[in-house]
């Protein structure tokens, strides 16, 4: 095989396994408004009558409701904003408190990057070697999360703080550990032995956390 010939092929391979790899799928029309809720892998359109209305959400305008960790998050999804139906990426508007912790988690089908609105917010992550990579970042500073690691944050500003989260997928989702482990139906005895834990303890554990997590 001539080496031109190879050396195209293996552009060809490289460009595919990029496509293949890509975490939302290329859209194949301008946009494409969801007949369906916007369901992750929704393909279905509507896009007769379709205004620039369409194109804009107002809904991160202002801070949700504040959890017991000082915490609140407004996702700009798919799933509340149609106009984003195909089109691989996402926001999230998150205020802290005081204090307030956005408890580890992860988003199994998305890359996060982090811009600090106000504030001063510890922010980092662990790798699948249990490293850390974590600091305080401030008010135009950037951190990424990459996609599946484990993260979190929390202010430890002296006045309250917010950043504005980017994905690139429509859906990233969302893991959050404490309620992932403590306030699912896995097995008690596993968990006990997992954690090294009575089965009292567990049940306080249990209560603890979904007592942390509620409004």
């Amino acid at each position: 095989m001539a080496l031109p010939l190879v050396f195209l092929l293996v552009l060809s391979i490289q460009y595919h396994a990029h496509l293949l790899s890509a975490s939302d799928p290329d859209p194949i029309e301008d946009f494409c408004l969801s007949t369906g809720g916007s369901k992750p892998g929704d393909t279905s359109c509507m896009n007769n009558n379709v205004t620039v209305e369409d194109f804009i959400f107002t809904g991160i305008k202002l801070p949700g409701n504040f959890t017991n960790t000082g915490f609140t998050s407004k996702p700009v999804n798919a799933n509340v904003f149609p106009g984003l139906n195909t089109l691989g990426l996402s926001l999230v508007r998150a205020d802290f408190g005081v204090g307030g912790v956005n408890v580890p988690h992860y988003h199994p089908r998305a890359t996060e990057i982090a811009y600090v609105l106000e504030g001063k917010i510890y922010s980092g992550f662990v790798d699948t070697q249990g490293k850390i990579f974590a600091k305080v970042i401030e008010k135009g500073e950037v951190m990424v999360f990459p996609r599946g690691m484990l993260h979190f944050q929390m202010n430890v500003g002296e006045s309250p703080a917010a950043i504005l989260g980017s994905f690139d997928s429509q859906n990233p989702g969302l893991m959050k550990i404490p309620s992932t482990i403590f306030g699912s139906d896995i097995n008690e005895e596993l968990l006990e032995k997992a954690f090294g834990l009575s089965s009292k303890d567990l049940r306080k554990l249990k209560k603890k956390v979904q007592l942390i997590l509620s409004f």
